[in-house]
């Protein structure tokens, strides 16, 4: 028998779809009932490569007993965050005030109203571990809501007042100036662990764009420690087992300090971001291992985590056959079985396979060492070796895909694609990668044209044919963000003003025109206890960061010195994190960098596509923190050509001087002498590019 969420298009909820709780998706006619049989609601949030909400549907939601308990005492509501991250935003910062931490399964239990009064993370079915049982959990709020009702009420009421007063905080006086930037990155040296990579200790999470806005201060700065600790991170990260040796891709985090056990999931969003790390520094050093990084990465999205219509998936599972990480380690025995004894030898030397295993009695394929540094050390040809070595790991990598694979979570959302498509479309620039760009245009066309209602307005997620949810702060910034880097990657206008489109729909939808930023929700959003602003980096970044970048990028591109403002006012909102929890705040210290400044407004003009793609390519392959770049070719037949409104103040009246491709430069709008043909033009990028 299958309950209500049979109905529903998430894969996380369809896997409860036969449980034998009667599980509601959020809607009236759950929350209706509530109201109607004036009973608690019980809201369980989780997501659908989440192992721990696996296990507690194993234990729990599958017992009949904790089921029966359920459905008769409970409203039992059940959330994808993918799907639903305002519900998620709002709970999440609830349980963590009443508990002091959070995660995933989140257990949540509301008044008709939707109001919290008791909540939590996993329980175990029975009382283990120094954890209650959720048998126990569930008896004690049944007899709570019973018989200390109206005690429920005020703490529901208590901790909902603290919600949204929190929710409303606005900006206070700090000032906006390079001071942050300077702080901010000594703190962020303070907390970074120079032996192994990562801030703090284990769990390490990639933290990339912390590593970003690093690589932004040692460009500003030439702070060589800002440049070490990037250096630091992204190879001891690339070493380690969070890294697929075989495939590419990282998975979501390390579960120890050294990068080695990683919690196997796979999501895009760590993967798009950190591709955007990784080529900042490839920019920066020309080191070719973080090349091969980024390419690898964007190669398994493309071959393992595209919808066949264009769209990227979301997530792959930690979990194969009921087991965390079995698709992915490997014995000694097997190694030698697929590559015989000779290159099994060299293979399990250079990425530490053993006989007893580095993990659990298995091996996570890791480098303890570079692959140059293992050659010296046993006196093997290094540019052999990397032959024999890539021959094995496409051996392995063939054997591992006969394997049962992890469930994959294939739905489709706008701001996880936007994320992808902005790191798929930079990238696929500065390499000089077709088939990068080419995955991200056929990516921004199917959200465009499949992920809108027919006025316009976005969508949130999409699968098997249907598009649902209004969308929200970061799908409107993180999409507008992906199409400038994708106008900067084709100089195709209309990428542009789709992106000024969705900064106008981000202004006229999320503002908050009393505290300054953005709320996370539309003003015509469903009613919710709080309307939340996304102010902190968590898993993905901050929307009001990503909409101060992408307004700052578009203001320098368009002269639409609106956005600019607006993107000084999202920022003063955030000005407090950046203070004082930079950890946190990465991508508002990227967005405040950018409105610091000095930018530069860089326009090329030729009188042919060869030459325009010749001239661009050089720009698009060097590292530019604060800059922006505009397009376009001009025939000398029609030196009158129509120019797009919103390029209209980088390129009108520009044309391609003495008939050679010419280059504008204007330094925070103000414009010097133009450089003309390919000489002058490639002295002005080099002192450009070379100046901090």
């Amino acid at each position: 028998m299958s309950n209500r969420l049979a109905n529903e298009t998430s894969p996380y909820l369809l896997q409860h779809a036969h449980n034998p709780v009667d599980w509601y998706p959020w809607g009236e006619e759950a929350l209706a009932r509530a109201r109607a049989e004036l009973k608690p609601i019980f809201l369980s949030i989780g997501y659908s490569a989440c192992h721990w909400c696996h296990v507690m549907e194993r234990e729990s939601f599958e017992d009949r007993e904790i089921a029966d308990y359920l459905n008769e005492h409970f409203v039992c509501i059940k959330v994808d965050r993918e799907e639903r991250p305002e519900l998620d935003q709002i709970y999440m910062q609830a349980v963590q005030m009443m508990t002091g931490h959070g995660g995933w399964p989140m257990s949540v239990f509301l008044t008709p109203e939707l109001q919290p009064f008791f909540g939590g993370t996993y329980w175990p079915p029975a009382d283990r571990m120094g954890m209650p049982g959720f048998a126990r959990v569930l008896r004690a709020v049944s007899d709570a809501w019973q018989n200390r009702r109206g005690q429920a009420f005020q703490q529901a009421a208590e901790l909902t007042a603290a919600l949204a007063a929190g929710a409303m905080q606005g900006s206070d006086d700090t000032a906006l100036g390079i001071d942050i930037l300077h702080q901010a990155a000594a703190q962020l040296h303070r907390q970074f662990d120079f032996q192994n990579g990562g801030f703090g200790q284990a769990p390490k999470f990639p933290h990339a764009i912390c590593l970003q806005f690093l690589l932004r201060h040692w460009s500003r700065t030439g702070n060589a420690d800002s440049l070490a600790i990037v250096r630091r991170n992204l190879e001891m990260m690339a070493r380690g087992g969070i890294y697929d040796h075989l495939a590419g891709g990282f998975a979501r985090y390390s579960v120890d300090a050294h990068w080695l056990v990683p919690h196997f999931e796979k999501m895009l969003y760590d993967n798009s971001l950190l591709t955007d790390a990784y080529l900042d520094a490839y920019l920066v050093t020309g080191q070719t291992e973080w090349q091969t990084v980024v390419r690898e990465t964007l190669d398994y999205v493309l071959r393992d985590m595209t919808d066949d219509n264009g769209g990227f998936h979301s997530t792959e599972d930690a979990d194969s056959e009921g087991e965390e990480g079995k698709f992915y380690v490997w014995s000694a025995a097997e190694i030698r079985q697929l590559l015989g004894d000779a290159l099994a030898e060299k293979f399990c030397f250079v990425y530490d396979v053993t006989e007893g295993g580095n993990f659990d009695g298995h091996n996570i394929l890791n480098l303890r060492r570079s692959i140059a540094e293992s050659a010296a050390l046993k006196g093997w040809d290094g540019e052999q070796l990397l032959t024999e070595l890539r021959a094995a790991r496409d051996t392995l990598r063939g054997a591992r895909d006969r394997r049962v694979r992890p469930a994959k979570d294939d739905k489709i959302l706008a701001n996880w694609n936007g994320l992808m498509i902005h790191a798929m479309a930079r990238a696929g620039a500065a390499l000089g990668e077709s088939r990068y760009v080419d995955g991200a245009v056929r990516a921004a066309e199917f959200v465009w044209d499949q992920m809108r209602r027919d006025d316009g307005r976005l969508l949130h997620s999409f699968r098997h044919g249907r598009a649902r949810f209004p969308a929200y702060l970061d799908d409107y910034a993180f999409l507008a963000q992906a199409l400038v880097a994708l106008y900067e990657a084709t100089f195709e206008a209309k990428w542009l003003e789709r992106a000024v489109g969705l900064a106008e729909s981000i202004v006229h939808l999320f503002t908050d025109p009393d505290q300054g930023g953005f709320f996370f929700t539309a003003a015509d959003h469903e009613p919710l206890i709080a309307r939340m602003k996304d102010l902190q980096d968590s898993s993905v970044p901050s929307g009001n960061g990503v909409c101060a970048a992408v307004l700052m990028r578009l203001g320098k591109l368009s002269g639409r010195l609106d956005f600019v403002e607006l993107a000084g006012q999202a920022l003063q909102a955030s000005a407090p994190i950046m203070a004082n929890y930079p950890i946190a705040a990465g991508q508002a210290l990227v967005a405040l960098d950018w409105w610091l400044g000095p930018t530069h407004e860089i326009a090329v003009v030729a009188a042919n596509p060869e030459d325009l793609a010749r001239v661009a390519n050089s720009l698009r392959r060097r590292y530019w923190p604060r800059s922006v770049f505009a397009g376009r070719v001009v025939s000398i037949a029609d030196e009158t050509a129509h120019v797009s409104a919103p390029l209209q103040a980088m390129l009108a009246s520009k044309l391609p001087l003495r008939g050679q491709p010419t280059l504008y430069v204007c330094r925070d709008f103000a414009c010097e002498q133009p450089a003309i043909g390919d000489d002058e033009i490639d002295r002005q990028i080099n002192r450009l590019s070379t100046k901090r």
